[in-house]
């Protein structure tokens, strides 16, 4: 008689489990006219993804699927080169892994961010583009599928073109690479909504951070920019990025 293969109940509960998530497709798009190299970054503790860095060349994409609930951020880095140890560092939004992955580190400041989390069950995802860490590239993020009004969002504007001196981040050549916010450059509570500026009410929009709302009016200025930077789309999107859109 033949064998009749057992299914161990802690595999099968897994298979059942990844069947009926519902998950999202990230296609990420170079739209620069120069090499990058996006990294993504898991929150809540939960696995990252199937790859936490990567190489793109202008014109290329790469697609990345998350199982619904998941909940992280994408952004890019520039400038990027491997020394004669086999050290990999970048110039702008590094990750300090020393390598293209990242492996669970997020990007150094000042970097575009593209933040996500992703709902149950076809539920309502949230989804923003932040420059409370600062800017290094125009990004654009825009749903595709879902029902609802699902906007997308974005900063398609260069940011570095406008950056006060005091916030610049200079490259080797001297041009301005990337743009400090003005609480990394400063560290002071007015800018950073700390302190006796630690509720919306306290810390109002300032000339910084209307530098970078002015550029990109859609994205996250400051800490408490939340009314006109947050989004939604409801019933299972997928997300298209692009950098340098």
């Amino acid at each position: 008689m033949k064998a009749i293969a057992v299914v161990p109940l802690f595999s099968l509960a897994l298979a059942i489990f990844f069947l009926g998530a519902q998950s999202a497709t990230f296609t990420i798009k170079n739209n620069c006219a120069f090499k990058i190299w996006p990294g993504t970054l898991t929150g809540g503790g939960k696995p990252q993804l199937s790859t936490t860095g990567f190489e793109l060349a202008p014109g290329a994409t790469q697609t990345l699927d998350a199982l619904a609930g998941w909940s992280g951020r994408f952004w890019a880095r520039s400038g990027c080169s491997t020394d004669g140890s086999g050290k990999f560092t970048c110039t702008t939004a590094d990750c300090a892994s020393g390598q293209v992955a990242c492996d669970g580190a997020g990007a150094i400041p000042p970097a575009s961010l593209v933040e996500l989390t992703l709902a149950e069950n076809g539920g309502q995802d949230f989804y923003d583009v932040s420059l409370v860490d600062g800017f290094n590239l125009p990004v654009a993020l825009a749903p595709e599928g879902g029902s609802g009004a699902c906007p997308s969002t974005s900063c398609s504007a260069n940011v570095n073109s406008v950056c006060p001196a005091e916030l610049a981040v200079k490259g080797p050549d001297g041009s301005v690479v990337a743009c400090k916010s003005a609480c990394l450059a400063l560290s002071q509570p007015q800018y950073c909504c700390t302190g006796d500026f630690g509720t919306p009410d306290k810390c109002p929009p300032t000339d910084y951070s209307k530098i970078f709302k002015t550029q990109c009016p859609q994205a996250y200025s400051y800490a408490y920019d939340d009314k006109s930077s947050t989004f939604t789309c409801t019933g299972g999107a997928n997300y298209s990025l692009t950098f340098c859109p």
